[in-house]
């Protein structure tokens, strides 16, 4: 293992990210909110500890391994919530402890939007920018924008790109080089972010908040300006442009590149998970609408019903965590159904959270496979997505992180039992923790501010945990990743 060159790279990245610090301080000036020093401050203790880091390996150039990749990409993940919480525990409005600015900085970062904060429309603007951008930065992940613009890094890109990027299948590339492959995906984030601030701005958002919420939306972030979320601007339009957006964030990233490339939509028509997304969607949206209409939550309003059960629905189901009214709430199973529609999320290779779409695909296709086996115990039945057989071990690998995944989720959810949380709080905080989903149901539904010290780092840890895949950091505590 070359931690030289591993303790370089940290320092490049560190160095890098404390560029983020300073549009606060030009939204700070714009708005003449008053002293812009906590950015300040952060942007140089950020890049001071990305100098020192640097500067003793600088002429450390080894090829990475992918066990460098992965120690790179999880202690960098685990540093860059920390020091993203600096200016938040320098800014004087809010007043926040440690915990509490870590656990919003890490929420932003790994796209999850759980906030412990109120008031936003009080907020300054820099702050609520932020806030943002964190998000934004975190979506396609900074690590793969860092393969993009910085070939310094040298020879190791694909270790980074392949530790950091979700999805069972994350070797393949779009383009013959790692680099081309990080700036593609980067081009189709910048694209896709700049059409939706322009729809945000166009539907009557204004230019703040269009350019906000064009970060969390494609991030599928979830974080808004307004306490009330999506809901605050009461508009069908700016409704519409959040689903399209959110739906198309949810999409393998590769499918629109590969659209864009053959100027047509049959990649994603072809596309088995995405197939299987649309109609793991529409056919829970139809039972939430049908089941507000039964209930009439709405009180007869049809249109109501219908826009409100469909937004919902998508975002939940995409793990954005945008709100238009409060679906903890709702009647019956409806909170708890929506809550477990994040543990599915978008697809591999997008921004969105929970286990993936052609995870949980490939677990329905072996359970099929499992019954066809009963009745014919000598066939060979593989299993396929489309007309591709998947291979054994990637199977295994998904039933694996099935295990691992609800295992870790129990686990954290009894500790916050143990807390003193009560049932239905540490199940929705966990899974909307884990999920990258954002807001939950009981004591959380509008924030994680009520929760203890305790509960809010274990749900810090779930968030990283769910951002980077599990995986990716319990590698780090097995014998077997240390052993030469």
């Amino acid at each position: 293992m070359h931690l030289n060159v591993v303790q370089r790279i940290l320092g490049l990245l560190l160095m890098m990210f404390s560029i983020s610090m300073l549009p606060p301080v030009v939204v700070s000036m714009i708005y003449q909110e008053g002293p812009a020093l906590p950015f300040i401050y952060g942007f140089v203790i950020v890049l001071a500890i990305g100098v020192l880091l640097w500067l003793p390996v600088r002429n450390a150039l080894d090829e990475l391994r992918l066990r460098d990749g992965f120690l790179v990409v999880a202690a960098f993940w685990l540093g860059l919530g920390t020091v993203g919480a600096i200016p938040l525990l320098f800014s004087e409005v809010p007043m926040m402890s440690l915990t509490d600015a870590v656990f919003e900085s890490v929420s932003g970062l790994t796209t999850t939007g759980a906030t412990v904060l109120s008031g936003l429309d009080e907020l300054p603007h820099s702050l609520l920018f932020y806030r943002q951008q964190l998000q934004w930065l975190g979506g396609m992940g900074i690590i793969v924008l860092a393969v993009a613009v910085m070939p310094m890094l040298g020879m190791g890109g694909m270790q980074l790109y392949r530790a950091e990027t979700p999805g069972p299948m994350k070797d393949a590339k779009l383009t013959p080089r790692i680099t081309e492959t990080a700036k593609a995906l980067w081009y189709i984030y910048l694209a896709l972010t700049g059409a939706c601030g322009l729809t945000y701005w166009a539907a009557g958002m204004s230019v703040f908040d269009a350019i906000c919420h064009s970060f969390s939306t494609v991030a599928i972030g979830g974080f808004s300006t307004h306490d009330l979320s999506i809901g605050y601007y009461e508009s069908a339009l700016i409704d519409l442009a959040a689903m399209v957006f959110m739906l198309a964030a949810g999409v393998n990233f590769s499918l629109h590149f590969l659209a864009w490339r053959s100027r047509g939509l049959r990649n994603y028509i072809a596309d088995p998970e995405f197939r299987a997304y649309v109609n793991w969607l529409i056919g829970i949206a139809v039972v939430v609408v049908f089941y507000l209409y039964i209930a009439d939550v709405f009180h007869g309003n049809v249109s109501d019903t219908v826009w409100n059960g469909m937004f919902q629905v998508i975002s939940i189901g995409t793990t954005t965590g945008y709100t238009t009214t409060s679906f903890a709430l709702w009647p019956g199973a409806l909170p708890v159904l929506l809550i477990l529609m994040s543990f599915v999320g978008g697809c591999a290779g997008s921004t969105g959270g929970g286990m993936k779409v052609i995870r949980v695909l490939l677990l329905y296709r072996q359970g099929v496979r499992e019954i066809k086996r009963l009745v014919h115990p000598s066939a060979e039945i593989p299993v396929k997505l489309g007309n591709v057989v998947v291979p054994s071990r990637v199977v295994e690998s998904v039933w694996g992180f099935f295990a691992v995944y609800v295992v870790l989720f129990v686990l954290m959810m009894l500790i916050l039992l143990v807390d003193g949380v009560d049932q239905v709080t540490a199940f929705s905080a966990i899974a909307a923790s884990l999920n990258n989903l954002g807001p939950g149901l009981g004591d959380v539904a509008n924030g994680f501010s009520s929760l203890s010290d305790l509960s809010k780092w274990i749900c810090i840890a779930a968030m990283v945990l769910g951002r980077l895949e599990i995986f990716t950091l319990l590698v780090l505590v097995s014998r077997s990743f240390w052993e030469r």
